[in-house]
């Protein structure tokens, strides 16, 4: 059994002793604390906080559990029920909230769950308020309401239909156009909230859809992680000829990964690709995405006359860059698109809109439409190494070594070479490094990676 803090939030397994796993006590906790923080942090609102969550088996007992938390911090409570990490993102702008939790374990099995935390614009805290969170929780440096001061409970059951609003309502997304294309799909919405919400953005886009898991009970049909060896319904599905495409979510729907009319994968780090391609066609301007994202989209920022970015590792990494930066668009190549002209914060919505009114205004077969894409290839290995191993001082050895190549040393080492690079980069929560290689051919990529692999394991 798990339980794991970080700065991003806290996740970890249902069931077991406290301390060691995602059980009431620690919910109690690690929510006490994050109120403990928005209070201090002195930027209210409305004393408000949103709570949204998707649909997994233990979502109800966590939401109960959180919310009475909340309340007896003084906090006034708004759930928004089964809503998607984007939604319960853009509650807390349009609730004018002073934060919001999500609770949701992304694309983790169906034992796990988490809190996601956010601050008052509806965005991920970073690291160092991640850290102020932890701080806090460690040390129990809470105060509970009196009983004149609780907070107030109440259900907004209208934000899933006001995101579908916002995402039609984009400039660049042509629903016209998308509904004259007459486009047939298959979507698997693994058995969570994007079979909530989905269904009715389709519809809204004239978007004839069969759901494949469909039903928002937690009970995930396979793996919910988007990767092409959990997808093989879907993929079967498709293969019979029947329909445009495929579309496939996480259990909270920030993650979004296309297939190909053929049943073909078109490739987790091609949905920001695409999107972006279509983007940048309309608003001229620069990308971000994290370091161990493809190439892609730098050669297609750069087609279109931008400048392309690298961030950290980390979703809030990506916005903090992008604001930095003014991008139009960015995000994470594991299909997390970001789209500032809606909101930051991975969205599969906005992603799905645009991606459709691109392919109907090309008029293009999805299959044609990555063809007009470089061609990337990546593989992804690991490190294991002893517990006192100096992970640190192994990568200033790699830097060295590379030294002509070009470095980047924001989180961990990324040495990019003429046609690949490789990335280094040690986990937060076991000793190993993780390597991830590209290169144009699958056997390319995996031969820089292993060329690595053997560097860092000669130092050991």
């Amino acid at each position: 059994m798990t339980l794991i803090k970080s700065i991003s939030g806290i996740r970890g397994t249902i069931g077991g002793r406290a301390g060691d796993t995602l059980n009431p006590l620690d919910i109690v906790k690690f929510t006490s604390a994050y109120a403990t923080f928005i209070r201090r942090a002195g930027k209210t609102h409305n004393n408000r906080i949103v709570v949204g969550r998707d649909a997994r088996i233990s979502g109800e007992m966590v939401k109960n559990v959180v919310c009475g938390t909340l309340m007896g911090m003084g906090y006034d409570v708004v759930n928004i029920g089964l809503a998607t990490t984007p939604t319960t993102e853009l509650a807390v702008r349009w609730l004018e909230a002073d934060g919001g939790i999500i609770i949701t374990a992304s694309h983790n099995p169906r034992h796990w769950n988490a809190l996601k935390l956010l601050n008052h614009e509806g965005e991920f805290l970073n690291k160092a308020e991640g850290e102020q969170v932890l701080q806090i929780a460690e040390a129990e440096d809470f105060d509970y309401a009196d009983v004149d001061h609780l907070g107030h409970y109440c259900e907004d059951n209208t934000m899933n239909r006001r995101h579908i609003d916002s995402v039609l309502a984009l400039e660049l997304v042509d629903a016209e156009a998308v509904k004259k294309a007459g486009f047939r799909v298959v979507v698997d919405s693994i058995n969570s909230v994007g079979g909530v919400i989905l269904p009715d953005l389709l519809k809204a886009l004239g978007v004839e859809a069969k759901f494949l898991n469909g039903e928002a009970n937690g009970d995930f049909a396979h793996n919910p992680e988007p990767l092409k060896q959990n997808l093989g319904g879907i993929m079967d599905e498709l293969k019979n000829g029947s329909f445009d495409m495929g579309i496939v979510v996480d259990p909270d729907v920030d993650r979004l990964a296309f297939i190909c009319e053929d049943g073909e994968m078109f490739g987790a780090e091609y949905t920001l690709v695409s999107v972006a391609d279509y983007v940048l066609s309309r608003t001229p301007g620069d990308t971000v995405s994290n370091l161990s994202s493809t190439r892609a989209l730098r050669d297609i920022t750069e087609r279109h006359g931008g400048k392309y970015c690298a961030s950290a590792v980390g979703e809030v990494n990506v916005t903090t860059l992008m604001k930095k930066a003014g991008a139009v668009i960015g995000g994470e190549g594991n299909g997390g698109v970001i789209y500032p002209a809606s909101h930051y914060g991975r969205d599969a919505l906005v992603g799905i809109a645009l991606f459709l009114t691109q392919l109907a205004q090309k008029g293009m077969k999805v299959s044609e439409l990555r063809k007009t894409y470089p061609n990337y290839f990546m593989a992804k290995n690991r490190i294991d190494l002893q517990p006192s191993t100096d992970v640190d001082a192994i990568l200033e050895k790699v830097k060295e070594i590379y030294k002509n190549e070009q470095i980047n040393d924001i989180d961990g080492v990324k040495i990019d070479f003429a046609d690949c690079w490789v990335h280094l980069r040690k986990s937060n929560t076991e000793p190993i490094i993780r390597v991830y290689s590209e290169a144009h051919t699958p056997e390319e990529a995996e031969a820089i990676g292993q060329q690595l692999m053997k560097v860092v394991l000669d130092m050991q």
